[in-house]
């Protein structure tokens, strides 16, 4: 993305809203620095990342702190000619405090897998996880720097001799001057305390006018010169002792500093990581704070994806309270790659415009998108916009020639991931050429297979958009009764401009307005007003987008009863586990001190596990399939189910048509299951592993914690897309492994995927299976 569109599309601007929630300079910085992903697999990481964070957030409390900038710390030690002053010590150990608070919220893998409770936040856990904390500089540091960041005493036996050594001399010095102030009747003669130090030295405070009184040295006077910093000659031999001390201190010192510098030096990966894991982590709370500030959540991108952008607002205007910025609809069908928004004028088409490539930016950034869940954009890595008026007086340039300059230049790199968004093009030259030119060209980028947004007043435009069945028409609509705009669009037809209203509304004269009328439609029967049937459309446009606008109130008010159902039954479902784990803790007490017999025993943990059993398996019947059984016949080899008693997921591996029972492996564990103990998980987006291996979001399950998925006859991009989404849902789903089926072919294939493994911060390792197993054409990947 050049900078040219970021600025017409004002992203700098919401990038300065990002910063204003990040704590730290790096987080601002970060932020101010973002740009949109190249890629599909860094763009779905990065929104699942985000999504991560929020729950993790809410999960943990965690806050972000602030901590200082090192890039200068870093430089330093990266050059290898000298140490850290004490100001980077203290910030690097800032910075690994904020570290090592972060690292702890997270705990570690093993703590994970002992919890027996899937993360909410798997990504985010691997890159903290991946994050080996350099405890040799945290230790350094902590022994060594005080909490106002001073070298401690007992940072080296020789730095602890100086300063006892000066602690010595300072007493002496005391109690010498005093005996010496007092011998000699000096009190009145002194401004201030009895000792000071000037010139690194201790010196008395003396009375100007009493300097010649006595023997010694002067070393300088206050500003207003009513006081000589005087040093008495019994104090010089004290003085020098002082001094070598001083000098055998800072020597220490030096040494202190060059052995906590050569600590970092050794754990410079180390630190550099804690200090991004940091960055990163504030960037992502200023995420979770814009998408509260905007009412936004991550949209999601992929290749080929629909455009949908249910109840989306300009990101700027949602961040201003007095812009009131109303959502619209930007919904294009499958076989559409065009847009065309026509209608009056200041009626919203321009907001609609950027609204649509704002959106992409923020999407393609990782950043939460102000539209409604479930929206979603293809990728595009190449965003044009002709906007504004790109005049140039200065090189004796118009808007319409400048226009055709910047196009004639772009259009050998414009293709299928190309977004371009045409305002007014053609608008700066005669109407009909216009319209014919700004037709043209967007037959050309549609059929470079780009997508194309445009705004125009052209009729014959207009006509172009109703069609031709490549590209959706779209008006923005008024306020039938008073002519405001709604900031609303109505697809599949037109817009009126209605430059004839505006005119009247700023004053022109009503005879203008009606020579207006009778040049605009000079062969119409008398009584027949066209502009009628454009304002019929509009109120009809209107009452239909109140109605939609009721519906999905009443849908979000039943998703959020489903949601409170869902999460008061969690709490019954808890509460009821830990009074059965209760009951069976004291079952087995009351066996074991021999106060019941063992049958007795058994027969109430069976009435205890025929409890939680009846309570999961009515809940999962209410939620997954109301007002039917479910039978044995619903059930094949391969499917994936989910198991109510454990409420876990399984995958079915036998059926016993005898018996009418299911064989199922839950994560290596297999079991004997009644056909109403289960449910299929189709409705849920699951669907049976014969089925999964053959799309390209998910891969068969190959055995107790490991994932297989096949790639063969895929395209390098298309396989590394799959592949990342496998990589994610087996980290999800606690799974440690992958075999990943690539054939061995000219190993074009294989070395793509190999390159993305090497890449990807989830993947521990990998090699290529033996003979036996596929040889060239598999890859073993074991997973974090």
């Amino acid at each position: 993305m050049n900078e040219r569109t970021l600025n017409l599309l004002e992203f700098p601007k919401v990038l300065d809203l990002l910063a204003k929630h990040a704590f730290s300079e790096p987080g601002r910085e970060a932020c101010l620095a973002l740009r949109p992903h190249p890629d599909a697999y860094t763009v779905a990481r990065e929104n699942r990342v985000l999504g991560e964070a929020f729950a993790w957030f809410g999960d943990t409390g965690h806050k972000p702190a602030d901590f200082p900038p090192l890039d200068g710390l870093f430089s330093v030690i990266e050059e290898s000619r000298t140490h850290l002053d004490l100001d980077d010590l203290a910030g690097l150990k800032a910075v690994l405090a904020e570290a090592r608070r972060a690292l702890d919220e997270f705990g570690t893998p093993e703590n994970a897998a002992q919890s027996g409770r899937d993360l909410r936040w798997p990504l985010l856990a691997g890159e903290a996880w991946a994050v080996k904390f350099p405890e040799k500089s945290w230790s350094g540091l902590r022994r060594c720097l005080s909490e106002q960041g001073h070298l401690k005493d007992e940072s080296s036996p020789e730095l602890m001799a100086a300063r006892a050594g000066i602690r010595e001399v300072h007493k002496q010095c005391i109690k010498k001057v005093k005996a010496y102030v007092l011998e000699n009747n000096l009190t009145n003669y002194l401004q201030d305390d009895y000792v000071t130090i000037s010139s690194d030295r201790y010196v008395l405070p003396l009375k100007s006018s009493y300097k010649t009184k006595l023997p010694g040295i002067i070393h300088d006077y206050s500003q207003t010169g009513e006081t000589c910093y005087f040093e008495p000659i019994f104090l010089v031999d004290i003085n020098n002792q002082a001094q070598e001390i001083r000098q055998e201190e800072r020597a220490a010192e030096r040494e202190v500093l060059r052995l906590l510098t050569s600590f970092a030096r050794d754990e410079f990966d180390q630190l550099t990581a804690c200090y991004d894991l940091l960055t990163r982590l504030d960037v992502l709370h200023a995420k979770a704070g814009l998408a509260e500030q905007l009412d936004a959540s991550p949209l999601e991108v992929a290749p080929g994806a629909p455009i949908v952008l249910r109840e989306v607002r300009h990101p700027l205007l949602a961040a201003d309270p007095k812009a009131k910025a109303t959502s619209l609809d930007i919904v294009l069908e499958e076989h559409h790659r065009g847009l065309v928004v026509s209608g009056g004028n200041a009626g919203g088409k321009t907001v609609c415009l950027k609204t649509l490539g704002l959106s992409a930016l923020m999407a393609m950034s990782g950043l939460p998108v102000p539209a409604e869940e479930g929206s979603t954009l293809p990728l595009w890595d190449r965003l044009f916009v002709f906007m504004g008026d790109e005049q140039s007086l200065a090189d004796h340039v118009s808007t319409f020639t400048a226009q055709i300059e910047r196009l004639s230049g772009l259009l050998p790199s414009v293709g299928e991931t190309t977004l371009v968004l045409l305002d007014e093009f053609g608008a700066g030259t005669d109407p009909a050429q216009g319209a014919a030119l700004a037709q043209a060209v967007i037959e050309d980028l549609l059929e470079r297979g780009a997508t194309v947004a445009a705004a125009t007043h052209f009729p014959a435009l207009k006509v172009f958009a109703l069609t031709d069945e490549r590209v959706r028409a779209a008006s923005v609509l008024f306020d039938p009764a008073t002519k405001k705009p709604l900031y609303k669009l109505a697809f599949d037809q037109v817009g009126q401009s209605q430059a004839l209203d505006a005119a009247r509304e700023h004053g022109l004269p009503d005879s203008v307005l009606a020579r207006a009328e009778s040049i605009l439609n000079p062969n119409l029967p008398e009584g027949v007003d066209p502009s009628r049937i454009m304002e019929r459309l509009n109120e009809l446009a209107v009452d239909r987008e109140a109605e939609v606008a009721n519906l999905r109130k009443e849908r979000k008010k039943l998703k959020e009863r489903e949601t409170k159902l869902k999460e008061r039954f969690e709490k019954e479902k808890d509460k009821l586990f830990e009074e059965v784990r209760a009951a069976s803790r004291r079952i087995l007490r009351e066996w074991q001190d021999r106060k019941i017999s063992h049958k007795q025993a058994m027969r109430e943990l069976s009435e205890a596990r025929d409890k939680v059993r009846d309570t999961s398996k009515d809940a999962a019947q209410d939620e997954t399939r109301p007002g039917r059984e479910v039978s044995f016949e619903d059930f094949e080899k391969g499917q994936a189910v989910r198991y109510l008693p454990w409420g876990k997921k399984a995958v079915v591996e036998e059926l016993d048509p005898k018996k009418k029972l299911l064989k199922v492996d839950i994560s290596g564990v297999s079991l004997w299951a009644r056909p109403e103990d289960a449910t299929p998980m189709e409705q849920g987006g699951a669907q049976p592993a014969a089925r999964i291996a053959k799309q390209q979001d998910a891969a068969a399950v190959a055995g107790a914690g490991a994932m297989r998925v096949d790639l063969r006859g895929r395209r390098g991009d298309e396989a590394v897309a799959e592949l990342s989404k496998i990589v994610d849902n087996a980290l999800m789903r606690n799974v440690a492994h992958i075999e990943v089926v690539h054939g061995k072919g000219t190993g074009a294939l294989r070395r793509e995927v190999h390159s993305f493994l090497g890449h990807s911060p989830a993947v521990a390792g990998y090699e290529l299976a033996d003979e036996e197993h596929g040889g060239d054409g598999v890859t073993l990947v074991e997973l974090r």
